[in-house]
């Protein structure tokens, strides 16, 4: 049996999450974070040069708890904006995103915020706020990767609200960029039905 330092051990845990999380990006097309491995990076040398400096070991487990934490401060943030904004918790919906935004996410956390933030617009009313949420994400897409899911649930978005908004044209090419992502996904179902809705309603059904 190898015993390890724990410390160093610790490190190791720090680099498989780092390898491990890169790995998750990569697969869904954002690619692997500069920012995100130097925050790892840097709170492993404070949580583990403090837990030394005060004579106290750290658990692994808790570690590896904190360092996500830290790590994913933006996502899990808007993990619970989303749920209040199903309850249509409004108010304290868009104040967790603005706080998720002032936390400096990386730039795929960032445009995951605001697909999110956009999509809670649209269903709080907020149209024109929503179409320019969710376009400045598609125009900032070009300089920063944004995985396919959330591309998908960003273009599924927009073309509802321009078709709230009346505008059919941009809001079918939005639907039919929907199905040439992600086809089989809830977003290319929910947009082969809203393109069905349309024609149908088109032709008198």
């Amino acid at each position: 049996m190898i015993n390890l330092d724990p410390n160093l051990l610790l490190s190791l845990i720090a680099c498989l999450y780092v390898l491990g999380f890169g790995g998750l990006s990569f697969l869904r097309r954002e690619g692997l974070s500069v920012q995100f491995a130097l925050e790892a990076a840097a709170s492993t040398v404070l949580l583990v040069g403090g837990s030394w400096l005060i004579g106290i070991q750290l658990n692994p487990i808790l570690f590896l708890a904190l360092l996500y934490l830290i790590t994913m401060r933006s996502r899990l943030t808007v993990d619970m904006a989303n749920l209040l904004a199903r309850r249509g918790k409004y108010d304290l919906t868009f104040r967790l995103y603005r706080l998720s935004l002032a936390w400096w996410p990386d730039a795929s956390s960032r445009l995951i915020v605001l697909t999110n933030r956009g999509a809670a617009e649209l269903r709080s009313g907020q149209v024109e706020s929503a179409i320019q949420t969710l376009e400045s994400v598609l125009d900032a897409k070009e300089q920063h990767r944004l995985g396919l899911k959330y591309e998908a649930a960003c273009r599924y978005n927009l073309g509802l609200a321009y078709e709230q908004k009346g505008e059919g044209t941009k809001a079918v090419q939005q639907f039919n960029e929907v199905l040439d992502l992600l086809p089989r996904s809830p977003y290319g179902q929910a947009a082969q039905a809203a393109l069905k809705r349309r024609k149908k309603k088109q032709s008198g059904g």
